[in-house]
């Protein structure tokens, strides 16, 4: 997660969405075939500006993954997926003496994580699904996955952090080490530990984690936003450290993206699911994440947003914004030039 970002520092009192600013988006995505989800963003590090976008279009059996190119055009799409529901990306996961990009991508119906390695040349996505399981034991919604959110731990062990589509109101989520198969080439998944609450009034989906600070967010849909230790190591790691984003809301609490500055500073985003018109809610990194303002996106009915600030060539010099837009079954992109501007950035 070293390159997610979302930079702001505009303080709005009200969270009247018709009082808050809107920020439009410089181009949408193709749309998906069935019902988009949820995107993430891969930074080329070697060529900014081949990086690409990635987005779930959530069907049963004939559901996929799209990879889109920084014009939202369709450039690899890999179809047959049961469900997938959230894709996440991480760097540098260790297989063997080789270091890996990879997207990681919860298939709902199956029951499994899909793991795909990310050419760093090319930007190409290849299976290399191994046993991958997750919620064994469990039946119906409570061994569903949704979301997921990859940590890279600071000695290079790699999880995938998932939330069930029902489950337990305590050990709510479960925490799964993911490692290089030097027999099969791919990649499998093992259970580490279940942690977290959960209201149990509606469901848990996006899940976010900090990597740096070491701490993992996920949003109980009609309630709040929840922080956790992310080292399953750490000391109190099962003890919740915060519980936020609370009050103010219209709609349910979705996506969630992080801007972070070295210096351990920055803001958290959390989505407001509107119809019409979602809402993006602003926390701070630090301290006891205190609300900072909002904004309207366009994009209706976001379910998943993603966000960088790495330099994407001259089209996105500060970086974009990605969220889903419900309607149009496809991702709205937006330049962060024109977010700042919006929302006097410093």
């Amino acid at each position: 997660m070293t390159y997610l970002a979302l930079a702001l520092v505009f303080s709005q009192s009200s969270t009247n969405p018709a009082k808050l600013p809107t920020v439009r988006p410089t181009l949408a995505t193709a749309s998906v075939r069935n019902d988009a989800d949820d995107p993430a963003i891969w930074v080329n590090r070697s060529r900014p500006q081949a990086s690409l976008l990635i987005g779930t279009d959530k069907e049963e059996g004939v559901g996929g993954l799209y990879v889109f190119d920084l014009a939202g055009r369709v450039v690899q799409h890999i179809q047959n997926l049961d469900r997938p529901n959230n894709v996440d990306v991480e760097y540098d996961f260790v297989a063997g003496s080789a270091r890996w990009d990879i997207a990681v991508a919860t298939e709902r119906m199956k029951t499994r994580l899909l793991v795909y390695r990310i050419d760093r040349r090319t930007g190409r996505l290849t299976d290399v699904t191994g046993e991958t399981k997750v919620f064994e034991g469990e039946s119906g919604d409570d061994g569903a996955p949704m979301g997921v959110g990859l940590y890279r731990r600071r000695d290079g062990v790699t999880f995938a952090i998932v939330t069930p589509k029902g489950g337990p109101k305590e050990n709510h989520l479960g925490q799964y080490r993911l490692t290089h198969n030097p027999v099969t080439g791919k990649v499998d998944a093992r259970l580490v530990r279940r942690f977290g609450r959960f209201s149990g009034v509606k469901e848990t989906e996006s899940v976010f984690v900090d990597d740096q600070l070491g701490y993992v967010y996920y949003s109980d849909e009609t309630v709040g936003t929840r922080k956790y230790r992310a080292n399953p190591d750490a000391k109190n790691a099962g003890q919740e450290v915060a519980f936020f984003n609370r009050t103010g809301t219209k709609g349910d609490h979705e996506g969630i993206a992080l801007w972070s500055r070295p210096d351990g500073t920055g803001y958290l985003v959390c989505t407001d699911q509107l119809k019409g018109s979602s809402v993006s809610r602003v926390f701070r990194r630090e301290g006891n994440n205190a609300f900072v303002g909002a904004f309207q996106t366009g994009a209706d009915e976001t379910d998943g947003l993603e966000v960088t600030s790495a330099p994407l060539g001259p089209r996105f010099p500060r970086g974009l914004a990605v969220s889903m837009n419900s309607g149009p079954k496809n991702f709205l992109v937006y330049d962060w030039r024109n977010i700042a501007s919006a929302l006097r950035l410093r």
